[in-house]
């Protein structure tokens, strides 16, 4: 396992240029990291990934869930 110091959790996209190669970062706030090449992979996980919001952790029961 890596950490990072410093890392602000988000979602990063470069290589949008003409003859670039797309590639994302995602770090969750949870600590979670994906990374995506390719112009599908890219577009798949800006669709998925959810910033300020932890989809790899289940919400608590009861009413602090709701």
């Amino acid at each position: 396992m890596v950490t990072a110091t410093g890392v602000q959790p988000g979602l990063t996209v470069r290589g949008l240029g003409r003859y670039e190669l797309p590639a994302a970062d995602w770090l969750c706030a949870c600590g979670h990291h994906e990374r995506a090449r390719g112009r599908s992979a890219v577009i798949e996980l800006t669709t998925r990934a959810r910033v300020q919001q932890c989809p790899h952790t289940t919400p608590t029961t009861g009413r602090a869930a709701a």
